[in-house]
């Protein structure tokens, strides 16, 4: 597969997710970039914003198995996961445990409204989203491959709502903001909305081919001004010192990983876009989705409705 071959398969999922959902094009690019780097993605808005449609769409257009979760207070990491039952052996009477697999294996996994439920159940999908498996009592189970968790989150000023563990947020490559539609934009969705016809997504992607750019978006060169910028980006957030203009609007900076997660979609958004190489607009574009759930904000920054994305604005403007 070369690169013009996935740039017209980005292409292709463009127009065929126009069909129906309407707008939010930066969201939608994201999220291919996000399968295609083998990461998982949180996305953020209010309820009615079309998050379950997207994710469903891409699903269908992509032609793998599907699994919805729907995270709700009395929710048990055993409904996520499995759980192991006791059955009689036909042979030999005995009883014998058999485990019956949840809704976690599958390929794409949408866990709606992931902080609806308590910490202790939002847990169990840590060890699946970083290890790709589960283990149940002294057993381990490989998850499908790939493996992707494409999970909701209402705000935090939503009523019932719990905050996602910070270990648990580090884990998903991208944070997207989903936001309301344009007043012609939502026009549009309105009308093919409710309009009688139903659409049929063609598939655009199969699971094979799905695996293959996964591999090619590692091979794709990064020159080392690029991985030093990015770098610099990432220990800007670590500077908590109150004299630094920036420095003070920070509590807890991005780990590592977020150095790591910058390069590998800036690899994923150079193939989409037809290139071999990364580049530093690809870092600055991407620097918002990578680092925005791992930077905390420090109280005067609360204080003065400063947030992780006026924060990032501010590194950029800095970093040269």
């Amino acid at each position: 597969m070369d690169i013009q071959k996935i740039h017209q398969i980005y292409k292709d999922i463009l127009k065929e997710i126009s069909k129906s959902f309407i707008g939010q094009k930066e969201i939608i690019e994201h999220l291919l970039i996000s399968i295609f780097s083998n990461g998982h993605c949180l996305i953020v808005g209010m309820p009615g914003l079309g998050k379950t449609v997207l994710v469903k769409t891409l699903s269908q257009i992509f032609s793998l198995p599907f699994k919805r979760i729907q995270f709700t207070p009395d929710l048990m990491p055993s409904d996520i996961f499995g759980t192991e039952v006791i059955e009689e052996d036909p042979t030999t009477k005995k009883h014998i445990f058999r485990f019956v697999k949840g809704p976690l294996f599958s390929n794409i996994i949408l866990a709606d409204e992931l902080n609806r439920t308590p910490p202790r159940t939002q847990a169990a999908l840590l060890e699946a989203m970083a290890e790709q498996q589960i283990t149940v009592g002294n057993k381990t189970y490989p998850l499908a491959s790939p493996f992707i968790v494409l999970a909701t989150q209402n705000p935090y000023e939503s009523q019932g709502t719990y905050q996602i563990p910070d270990a648990q947020a580090d884990r998903f490559l991208f944070s997207l903001k989903i936001d309301y539609l344009s007043v012609e934009e939502e026009i549009k969705m309105v009308s093919k909305t409710t309009a009688t016809d139903q659409e049929n997504y063609s598939t655009i992607c199969n699971e094979k081919e799905i695996l293959t750019i996964q591999e090619l978006v590692r091979q794709v060169p990064v020159s080392e001004e690029v991985i030093r910028y990015a770098v610099q980006i990432v220990s800007k957030t670590r500077n908590n010192d109150e004299k630094d203009s920036i420095g003070k609007l920070i509590k807890y900076g991005a780990s590592s990983r977020a150095s790591q997660n910058l390069i590998l979609t800036g690899k994923a958004r150079a193939l989409l876009h037809g290139r071999a190489n990364v580049a530093i607009e690809d870092i600055q574009e991407l620097a918002y989705p990578v680092l925005r759930h791992r930077i905390i904000p420090s109280f005067s920054a609360q204080a003065e409705n400063i947030n992780s994305d006026h924060i990032i604005a501010k590194i950029l403007k800095e970093v040269n």
